[in-house]
């Protein structure tokens, strides 16, 4: 089965068939021959979820799970927590179509590229791989074109609410954690026992007995990936807790000073947040790396074509500068007196210390072959027409300018996970969602017979 969460992906659903026959919730409806029929499983605000959707999405996970770790839980307990996801799935998409989110196919048909070369092999053959393993290559392009708009509706929705201050920065520098494990990953397992929004001190009390019930479970050694399967209400449940690998300053603030002080194999404590009760495992840790970053300074000329000054003539005019600089024109004062880039014009064409990725892709490549000292020939971007001058090279230890730019992602990235949860929470509470799974036990004798 091929791996395809490298984008979060977990399953495809497929066409939901017709919502004729009894319906009625908490029936269970079933042919001459006991087989079960399609019906209406959960109503999402105006959209809802077929019977033969959760079965399908199911199976995914299933087979998901069995290719990971060796086995897959009995489908009665992955019914509730798919439909739950299912049916929060709904909710973002109808939000994202509602706000004027739309995924064309250009950017669809890049991202599945580049899925298919992450796992090293063409478009075609990856096609035929999906095929081979009894997924619907249609369904699979719609469901990657879903989680893009649900990616965008979250960064529209969630990131623009988080807001990340010079103290927190300076904190997260300074912080014990942050600097002894810089160099340290963690792959850490999450379960969250959630609670309501506006939740009661009764409902308080009684969420936390829950969490520290699970816990003690888990520290006496029950299968955690069970444990989040059945319990949680995270955003990686479906992925047994899975949080993946993280080095320390990704781990999220709320763990960071319980995970640096666990060994593999331990249990937090109950952890509290907004969003509810969080118990972690620390499955494994891992050395990371550091490396040191090449600066170039450099000073460039550009010549923009424009109404006036043809694509032609804008490379002529570059032609014609270089070759005066080979002459022994001054590079600087030519850059003064004709470069259309006027912030840098008034420096003499200088840009001063640039990191790697710091220019567009064309000027990286021609800066990082030329030879300091030489000048290159003219070359073009989406800016027009340029020449480039290289002074210098050096191996910089950027940390502290690069630490402070990574902090606030980081910062950034762990605020997030919380933001998420509430808005998602706040999203489920304020919309219309009716289950109609009455009887888990008959919808899962349903599913069994139609894998037979």
């Amino acid at each position: 089965m091929i791996s395809i969460l490298l984008m979060g992906l977990m399953a495809f659903p497929g066409v939901a068939l017709s919502q004729g026959g009894n319906n009625h919730p908490g029936v269970v409806p079933l042919d001459e021959d006991g087989r079960l029929l399609d019906r209406i499983v959960a109503v999402a605000e105006e959209d809802v979820i077929m019977h033969s959707e959760l079965f399908e999405r199911i199976q995914t996970i299933q087979r998901q799970l069995a290719a990971r770790d060796g086995r897959a839980p009995p489908s009665n307990a992955l019914v509730r927590p798919v439909l739950d996801r299912l049916v929060l799935e709904r909710l973002q998409l109808q939000e994202a179509r509602r706000i004027g989110i739309r995924i064309d196919d250009i950017s669809l048909n890049n991202a599945i590229e580049n899925i298919a070369r992450e796992n090293g092999m063409t478009l075609g053959q990856f096609r035929d791989r999906l095929v081979a393993d009894g997924i619907d290559f249609r369904a699979f392009r719609e469901q990657i074109r879903d989680e893009m708009a649900i990616a965008q509706l979250h960064r529209r929705q969630v990131d623009s609410r988080i807001q990340v201050s010079e103290q927190e920065i300076d904190d997260l520098i300074a912080s014990e954690s942050g600097a002894i494990d810089r160099d340290v990953e963690y792959r850490l397992l999450h379960l969250l026992v959630s609670l309501p929004e506006g939740a009661t001190p009764e409902q308080i009390r009684e969420t936390r007995q829950r969490a520290e019930r699970i816990r003690e479970e888990a520290a006496e050694g029950a299968d955690f990936t069970q444990l989040a399967l059945r319990e949680s209400q995270g955003q990686q449940a479906l992925e047994g807790g899975d949080l993946g690998w993280r080095n320390a300053n990704q781990v999220p603030t709320l763990f960071s000073r319980h995970v640096v002080l666990m060994r593999e194999g331990d249990v937090s404590e109950v952890i509290r947040s907004p969003s509810g009760f969080h118990i972690v495992k620390l499955a494994d840790r891992r050395a990371g790396s550091r490396s040191l970053i090449q600066q170039t300074r450099v000073r460039h000329i550009l010549i923009t074509p424009s109404e006036v000054v043809s694509d032609r003539e804008a490379h002529d005019r570059i032609r014609s500068l270089r070759n005066r600089i080979e002459d022994g024109a001054d590079f600087a004062e030519l850059a003064r007196a004709h470069s259309d880039d006027r912030g840098s014009a008034l420096r003499g064409g200088d840009l001063g210390w640039t990191d790697p990725g710091d220019m567009v892709p064309q000027f990286e490549q021609v800066m990082s072959r030329t030879e300091p000292g030489s000048v290159s020939e003219p070359f073009r971007t989406r800016f027009g027409w340029h020449i480039l001058q290289v002074e210098d090279r050096r191996s910089h230890d950027s940390s502290r300018e690069l630490m402070r730019s990574q902090a606030r992602e980081i910062i950034r990235d762990r605020k997030r996970d919380d933001e998420l949860e509430i808005w998602l929470r706040r999203l489920r509470d304020e919309s219309y969602v009716e289950m109609r799974l009455d009887d888990v036990a008959a919808v899962d004798r349903g599913l069994n017979q139609q894998a037979r």
